[in-house]
């Protein structure tokens, strides 16, 4: 175990060792990041329902949202990205339920609701079984799952035959992302000691030029810099299974911005792995659930239409 990790009581199965590490530096850390994004759920607008769901990654928290539809109609589940969770989801979940069954996983491992288990080593088939078996429980019948940088790479780790389509933004799992000397710069402060401000300037770091930081998103990111140790960006997929994913429908997006991800890095990978033509987001760095929730409306629109097409 990491200096002020605990042991996680949830028991994991598959074949993973029980003493996988906690994202949370103590239990009181755990506590006051469990008290934020319940006070921000608590503030939604928007009629939502919160519930449990057992995984072998733990237990795992589900946001459901949206007009009721028919088992053929595919659910539309949101895969948040590296120190994400629902609770600062708002405005993108808040878009797609006014269209859709939306369902927000909080995802095992990352600061939020779910379980704080973090896989040693294997976090594909790790996270890829966790999906795939969270799906089985939230979606009554096939889903679009939208999975952001973390959760992008996630969504292409499972094979759940649940998944008739993938929008990918901002994706990890095709490249490995890049690190500019700018960003680093701004987060060994951030890190040392955690403020809003500091958190800020990270975070400015990310968007498009110009772009505003939600005060919002820079008072989670200060809680996450006191509370939790971080994850680093996962390795690209092997090109076996990501060859594995063409046989769905599958949308990529990045930002014209996107300082770890930039669309020159991220379109050969898309069209070489999955026969992808990048989608290029123009007004938009990385955190395109903040920049740009529009159009990703539009191409969760799409791939539900490309869904539609291949299955009729």
């Amino acid at each position: 175990m990491g200096p002020g990790a605990h042991p996680v009581p949830e028991p994991l199965s598959g074949g993973y060792p029980a003493d996988v590490p906690s994202l949370y530096r103590n239990a009181e850390c755990r506590q006051r990041v469990r008290d934020w994004c319940l006070e921000r759920l608590g503030e939604w607008g928007v009629p939502h329902q919160r519930h449990e769901i057992p995984t072998t990654a733990g237990v795992t928290s589900v946001i459901t949202m949206g007009p009721e539809t028919a088992p053929a109609v595919p659910t539309v589940v949101l895969v948040p990205g590296t120190n994400t969770n629902a609770s600062v989801y708002r405005h993108i979940s808040e878009a797609l339920a006014a269209r859709w069954s939306t369902v927000v996983l909080d995802v095992p491992g990352q600061p939020g609701l779910s379980a704080d288990a973090r896989p040693r080593r294997g976090w594909s088939a790790w996270y890829g079984q966790w999906l795939t078996e969270a799906l089985e429980q939230v979606a009554p019948g096939p889903a679009i799952v939208v999975g952001h940088s973390l959760g992008g790479a996630i969504v292409l780790a499972s094979d759940s035959p649940r998944i008739t389509g993938r929008v990918l933004l901002s994706s990890a799992g095709l490249v490995r992302l890049l690190v500019p000397p700018a960003v680093v710069a701004a987060t060994v402060p951030w890190l040392a000691r955690p403020t809003a401000p500091r958190a800020a300037r990270v975070l400015r770091r990310m968007v498009a030029p110009g772009g505003q930081v939600p005060d919002e998103l820079a008072e989670w990111m200060t809680v996450v810099a006191r509370c939790c140790h971080s994850s680093l960006a996962p390795a690209p997929l092997p090109p076996e299974l990501l060859a594995e994913r063409r046989s769905v429908p599958c949308l990529v997006a990045t930002g014209r911005h996107d300082v770890f991800l930039p669309p020159q890095r991220v379109a050969p990978a898309a069209q070489r792995h999955l026969g992808a033509t990048l989608h290029v987001l123009q007004g938009s760095g990385h955190l395109l659930l903040d920049e740009s929730p529009g159009e990703i409306v539009t191409l969760v629109a799409q791939a539900l239409d490309a869904a539609s097409r291949d299955t009729a």
